[in-house]
């Protein structure tokens, strides 16, 4: 496995923190989007699991998040956070010639699913792990998303997750926790983009064109099974619940079966109906 990093320029200036870990003969790339309040840096060991079979990994700190600049955990248009994934997928991952696959986790989910619906370069497959279509937001918190957001949006407001939240593994969350990167608050002005983001996109899933596999942990309480749920009714969308894992599945006790899980299908659907075209 080849870890790089860099810096790319987003069209407003802001400074993105990029990675990549290459696969010594890619047949496809994958680009990862991560969930609020994490980094890039949290999904090495799956980068290293899909790296063995064969798949280069591409990703980047969104904007207020990890090494990335921009206020944390703000944003001040939703489209924002499709621009910055639409200049990576142009800039790192179309250039390598390989078939892509979009994946994106918990709002990284969300962010994926906009694009998905959008007018963007298209992937030839997508990935969609806990995708935060909806989420067990505390009413106190909704609400101050949606009124102060307009009226003060850099407010910083707690994310409300907790350890046992992430997975069953508790050295996971101690290291979350424990991580300088990782921000436990989130802007009353993200809050109020992310919420009417969700009510949007749920309305524009039959104008995805590419095949999904969607996957979720059972005893999520973070993003709720029912956020995927809508998935079951869009064609071409296989969806997946994991009975007994919560919402980072790929940081549970199973993640090795959770990543081969996925790597299978990024085998079965990208490279072997590609094969036989």
């Amino acid at each position: 496995m080849s870890d790089q990093t860099a810096s790319l320029a987003a069209g407003d200036g802001l400074v993105l923190f990029t990675r990549r870990w290459l696969a010594p003969e890619p047949r496809v790339a994958v680009l990862l989007v991560h969930g609020l309040g994490e980094h890039c840096g949290r999904w090495d060991h799956v980068a290293e699991l899909l790296n063995e079979r064969g798949m280069s990994v591409f990703s980047f700190d969104l904007r207020g998040h990890g090494r990335s600049g921009g206020r944390r955990a703000h944003v001040d248009s939703f489209d924002d956070y499709i621009h910055d994934l639409r200049l990576v997928a142009e800039t790192d991952v179309i250039p390598t010639g390989l078939p892509w696959v979009l994946y994106g986790h918990s709002m990284g989910g969300l962010i994926a699913t906009v694009y998905l619906t959008g007018d963007n370069p298209q992937p030839a497959a997508g990935v969609l792990s806990a995708p935060a279509l909806d989420a067990d937001v505390p009413t106190a918190l909704r609400y101050a998303a949606n009124v102060l957001g307009r009226v003060t949006p850099a407010l910083p407001l707690p994310n409300s997750i907790k350890g046992d939240h992430l997975c069953r593994d508790p050295a996971v969350a101690e290291a979350y926790f424990g991580d300088p990167l990782v921000e436990t608050k989130a802007t009353a002005g993200f809050g109020r983009e992310a919420l009417l983001a969700q009510t949007n996109v749920r309305a524009a899933l039959g104008q995805i064109s590419v095949p999904l596999l969607v996957f979720h942990g059972a005893e999520d309480e973070l993003v709720p099974p029912r956020a995927s749920a809508p998935f079951g009714g869009v064609e071409g969308a296989t969806r997946r619940l994991y009975p007994g894992l919560r919402h980072e599945t790929h940081n549970e006790p199973e993640q090795e079966q959770v990543i081969g899980d996925v790597a299978d299908w990024i085998e079965e659907t990208v490279l072997r109906q590609s094969s036989d075209a």
